[in-house]
């Protein structure tokens, strides 16, 4: 059971990204990330309850608090970025340039807690940050119609997305002693929503959400429940089965957003950026081994 829980965690990330296209074709991309929000937010403390961690809040330090906001903060920077990307690129190369955070948090790691990195782990960071350079570079030879219109101008807010993914990550690790994993996510996920929504407001972006059109606002609750979706699944599969082989087959939802996206959403990639992907593949399971 746990198995096919770890490719249903797969599954609905990958989904994740493309229902996420699907409803910021005319939808602010920062209108988008609070509205997603708010169904995450209630599966984030949907799983908290259902594990019991929400018994647990009392107890939660003060230091820890403060990392988990701060956590938060970096997630919600990640997610306003992501959803930018998205709007202004394909999928298919989006999800791998933001890729790069697994790169930036065990640099991270090396550096503020030294956490050593093996063979294997240095193999992986040279791959994928090959990888995410092939991704990022315009190919006007075989790329896509779609891809060449699309320009570059994804990139920074793709890779602004890793490097707040990996504070997020850092930050929580030193926020989370302590505190039930499923309870830290409910917070962190709570400080998105409220700086989502103070995005929105402060940008006086509020009048876009009536302008955004009811279908794609369905997509983007749809993107929240794949979130949540893929979130239950994976902590189901890490329950039963040896991380050792969830995490690799959760990290392949690079290859489910872009299969999806070829299929749904017409994108086609080059060589260059195959080459890309399946260096960015091969580093991610590197690392894991």
């Amino acid at each position: 059971m746990w198995l096919a829980q770890a490719f249903g965690s797969a599954l609905f990330a990958g989904l994740t990204s493309i229902t996420a296209k699907l409803g910021i074709r005319e939808t602010d991309s920062d209108v988008a990330t609070a509205l997603r929000t708010c169904v995450v937010l209630a599966f984030a403390w949907l799983m908290a309850a259902i594990t019991g961690d929400v018994a647990a809040i009392g107890r939660v330090a003060p230091a820890s608090w403060l990392f988990l906001v701060l956590s938060g903060l970096a997630t919600g920077a990640s997610w306003l970025c992501y959803f930018k990307a998205l709007a202004l690129g394909p999928v298919s190369r989006v999800v791998v340039v933001d890729k790069l955070s697994v790169v930036l948090t065990m640099l991270l790691a090396l550096v503020l807690f030294s956490e050593p990195i093996d063979g294997w782990g240095a193999l992986g960071i040279v791959l994928i940050a090959g990888g995410t350079v092939l991704m990022a570079l315009k190919d006007k030879g075989d790329a896509g119609a779609a891809d060449v219109a699309a320009g570059t101008d994804w990139v920074p807010f793709a890779l602004a997305s890793a490097v707040f993914a990996s504070l997020t990550a850092i930050l929580g690790k030193a926020g989370i002693e302590g505190v039930p994993s499923n309870l830290g996510t409910a917070i962190r996920t709570t400080v998105v929503l409220v700086m989502a929504w103070v995005v929105v407001g402060l940008r006086g972006k509020g009048p876009l959400m009536a302008a955004s059109p009811r279908s794609e606002r369905g997509w983007i609750a749809v993107s929240g429940l794949a979130t949540g979706a893929s979130w239950l699944c994976y902590w189901a599969a890490m329950q039963d089965g040896p991380a050792s082989v969830v995490v690799p087959i959760d990290k392949l939802s690079v290859l489910v957003a872009v299969a999806f996206s070829a299929a749904f959403l017409h994108e086609r990639i080059g060589r260059r950026q195959a080459v890309g992907l399946a260096l960015t593949v091969a580093g991610t399971l590197a690392m894991l081994l």
